[in-house]
């Protein structure tokens, strides 16, 4: 039998290059998709902090931790999205248990 819902955690890591702004509406665009697509459990926003190596020539990131609920389908949708976004720098979903 298929599992109708999962719970999963994403971690998104933002670029600061663009300003405050800008990953204050990345971070309000993954809110709202993950709301359109299952239940958002917690948003829990870290806020900037120096990465362990630089990535794209950037030493700081904003950290955001996403916890939901939805259908098995929708993580890989929800990675494409995030793979395809100006202004991310790393991502990770898993499920939490």
């Amino acid at each position: 039998m298929a599992k109708v819902s999962e719970k999963y955690e994403a971690v998104v890591v933002f670029s600061l290059k663009n300003g405050e702004d800008a990953v204050k509406a990345l971070v309000e665009k993954f809110t709202d998709l993950i709301k359109a697509n299952g239940t958002l459990v917690n948003v829990d926003e870290w806020g900037v902090r120096k990465l362990a190596y630089e990535i794209n020539y950037e030493a700081d990131g904003y950290y955001v931790v996403y916890s939901f609920d939805c259908t098995p389908e929708f993580p890989r949708e929800f990675e494409r999205n995030i793979n395809i976004t100006d202004g991310v720098l790393r991502s990770l979903v898993t499920v939490r248990k």
